[in-house]
């Protein structure tokens, strides 16, 4: 079985990666672990549990690149590779859970929970889009060694998919690799893994720039490695009188990073003169890390002329992430700015594994800062509801180079991002002392919420009970904790308040004896200008809104109710009111020879609206219908009727709301139709209407009856429908 299960490329590698592994591993793992792995899986094998997913990919090999992944990029670990390997045959239930507990202990039964309910959102197509994205953040927030897992098993399949044949499926995987992975990999410190995360992520969806810069950056190596070795050498001499103990290398920036920079700069290759980095790694005591980086910076900015803006002292206090180094940028040969990075051995080892994969699954106290961020993470998940996207925008958004660092008065020092406020302070120590707080004391000197945080400054919070969060608070806040907090609290405040203004005024109508009919409510609501129901309702609440006069315009419309025997269906009826009210309120028409306010109407077979070619037919009523020229019935009036035919235009008013039914068409991915009236919902002097959707064999079409002013509003409308991923394609129906 298992010949027919590898071909003999695979057969190879998978032999290969065994011993690797085995070498790697052969301090950390216990009697007969490897033995006992490779039985369960042989027979997983033969009895077809360990299958290939369904894009062809062998789980053996990956999983085994996975483990050395591991092993080569942060530190081995018993536990996380044997979860990595024993994996796949959990999730077909192979082993069961009891057996697993017996046979492999608590921890490691831990760890493949995490990754079943990893693998149970990505099974039900958690794409960035999806609500299931956030559950797989949660997911990941619970155990950090599942978070290191899931991003070095990305890597190992980013790795293994360069020219499969299935790009739709690369694509995807890049992006999420991008938009998810990178940055948590970022997070953790873990910078290799996330430079090459971001590099072949460029590589499978724009591999042209990606070779072309690949290209450039091979033919000038000769060059950069000369420049490397004539910088380098003055400085090796000088350090070598101190009697340090060290090694400098040379590192070209990552192909993504020297793309963002052409980017930024609007320059070409060529003109960039920090393609590469310096770095000189100290071997010293834990005692002198500090003042031996110090002093070989003294060495290198006697010899170059530094830029001061562009100096990073992490040796002082160190990044959120662990992150030490010092980073300088000095005038060099030639008339160039080259980066130098200083730092001791286990700063570099930190820098390169990341400080979380060494503390947290070894059992090593992590003094609270890797509990902090985990913790950061949880409330940013927590609170986010403005959806995926914007969670993920305000996870980047913390991914600041730069830091400012405050004190409360008794002392204990905290980082926020820079540019963060008086109120992102508030919220980081705790969300009810931000949702309270009116300002602050800084340095004895009270400020306003919105006041800019310094380094050095010293914070006291006020507080007030009566004080509520307010959407204008959004306009200087840049922690996603901070603003997910503010929109989730005001949003559940409206929702309150508008439930408070719905009772009042159903109350005051059955007080007056006035039957509440939604549709006639809904004409009201219109008239008197507010763009959502919850907006009205909020306007009664709060008493902004009399609803004696709320009443007064609802006893004032005209409540005919058609006959039974026109009932129509709801997309039908939509679309008959919103014709027949155009055409008997408006001079928007001018018929015939410049003649306006002649009774028509617009024809429901067309629909058409303010900018379509348009013309009159005069019917048998005696009632001018007004048809679009490519209308299904255009052709067939004018061959039978062309002498009922009159000349029709718009005239130059607008404001008025015309019925268009759009047909829309694509995958049935969970939140689509979300996204969809979402877009609708934000444009301006739009309105969605009706909706009718039907779904078959993972495909959705449906129809949409959008109220809009004219022909250009419409047509930007399905622009923007069309760039929801997911969607096929959008239409205007005839």
């Amino acid at each position: 079985m298992e010949e027919k299960y590898f071909t003999p490329e695979e057969k190879k590698e998978m032999l290969a990666l065994s011993r690797q592994l085995l070498a790697h591993t052969r301090e950390i793992q216990e009697r007969d672990d490897f033995k006992r792995i490779r039985h369960i899986i042989s027979d997983g094998i033969k009895q077809n549990h360990y299958r290939r997913d369904r894009y062809g990919i062998n789980p053996t090999i990956h999983n085994l690149n996975t483990a050395m992944l591991l092993c080569d990029k942060i530190s081995p670990d018993r536990n996380m590779i044997i979860a990595i390997l024993l994996f796949n045959l959990c999730k077909t239930e192979f082993i069961p859970t009891e057996e697993l507990v017996k046979e492999w202990g608590d921890d490691i039964a831990k760890l493949i929970r995490g990754l079943l309910k990893v693998s149970t959102l990505y099974s039900k197509q958690a794409a960035v889009e999806s609500d299931n994205f956030r559950k797989l953040l949660l997911t990941f927030a619970e155990d950090i060694r599942v978070i290191i897992i899931m991003i070095v098993d990305r890597l190992a399949l980013m790795r293994t998919i360069n020219h499969h044949p299935n790009e739709k499926m690369v694509h995807d995987v890049a992006y999420e690799s991008n938009y998810l992975y990178a940055p948590l990999a970022h997070r953790l410190g873990l910078y290799a893994i996330k430079s090459e995360l971001e590099d072949l992520s460029l590589k499978y969806t724009n591999r042209k720039t990606y070779t072309d810069i690949a290209h450039k950056l091979n033919e000038t190596k000769v060059k950069r490695d000369q420049y490397i070795a004539e910088f380098i050498k003055p400085i090796r001499e000088k350090l070598d009188a101190t009697g340090l103990k060290y090694e400098i290398k040379g590192r070209t920036k990552s192909i993504y990073s020297i793309w963002n920079k052409l980017k930024k700069q609007k320059n070409d290759i060529d003109h960039i003169y920090d393609l590469f980095a310096i770095r000189i790694i100290i071997d010293t005591t834990t005692e002198k890390e500090k003042s031996d980086c110090w002093l070989a910076y003294s060495v290198i900015t006697d010899m170059y002329q530094p830029n001061p803006s562009r100096m990073k002292d992490w040796l002082s206090i160190p990044k959120s992430n662990g992150y030490e180094s010092l980073h300088i940028t000095v005038y060099g040969p030639g008339d160039r700015w080259v980066e130098v990075q200083i730092r001791t051995k286990r700063m570099d080892l930190i820098a390169e594994k990341g400080l979380a994969a060494h503390w947290k699954y070894k059992g090593i106290k992590s003094e609270g800062d890797l509990d902090t961020w985990m913790n950061n993470v949880r409330d940013i998940l927590e609170a986010a509801e403005t959806g995926p996207m914007e969670l993920m925008k305000n996870m980047k958004m913390d991914i600041y180079d730069k830091e400012v660092f405050v004190f409360t008065p008794k002392g204990d020092l905290y980082k926020l991002p820079l540019g963060a406020s008086l109120l992102d302070f508030a919220f980081h120590i705790h969300s009810k002392l931000g949702m309270t707080c009116t300002g602050g004391k800084v340095n004895g000197k009270n400020q306003k919420l919105n006041y800019k945080l310094k380094s050095g400054d010293t914070v006291e919070i006020l507080t007030s009970t009566a004080q509520a969060p307010k959407l204008d608070w959004l306009a200087f806040v840049v922690t996603s904790k901070a603003r997910n907090k503010i929109r989730q609290t005001v949003h559940e405040m409206n929702n309150r308040s508008a439930t408070l203004g719905k009772e009042l005024l159903e109350r005051r109508f059955k007080n007056r004896k006035i039957e509440l009919n939604e549709s006639s409510l809904m004409k009201v609501i219109k008239k008197l200008g507010y763009k959502t129901v919850t907006d009205f309702y909020d306007a009664i609440a709060d008493e902004s809104l009399d609803i004696n006069n709320v009443i007064t315009e609802y006893e004032g419309l005209d409540k005919k109710i058609p006959d039974a025997a026109e009932i129509r269906s709801a997309e039908e009826f939509q679309l008959m009111t919103a014709a027949d009210d155009d055409a008997t309120s408006s001079d928007v028409l001018v018929i015939g020879d410049d003649i306006k306010g002649i009774n028509y109407r617009l024809s429901k077979c067309c629909n058409p609206i303010y900018g379509d070619d348009v013309f009159g037919f005069i019917s048998a009523e005696g009632v001018i219908k007004i048809h679009r020229h490519d209308c299904p019935n255009a052709t067939n009036i004018r061959e039978k009727y062309p002498y009922r035919l009159i000349t029709t235009r718009w005239s130059g008013k607008l404001g008025q709301q015309f019925g268009a039914t759009l047909r829309i068409v694509g995958n049935d991915d969970l939140g689509i139709v979300t996204s969809i009236t979402s877009i609708i919902n934000k444009e301006r002097d739009t309105s969605l209407r009706s909706i009718s959707i039907d779904s078959n064999d993972g495909i959705f079409q449906g129809f949409l009856v959008v109220g809009v002013n004219d022909t250009v509003a419409l047509n930007n409308l399905i622009k923007k429908l069309k760039t929801v991923k997911g969607v096929k394609d959008v239409q205007r129906s005839k």
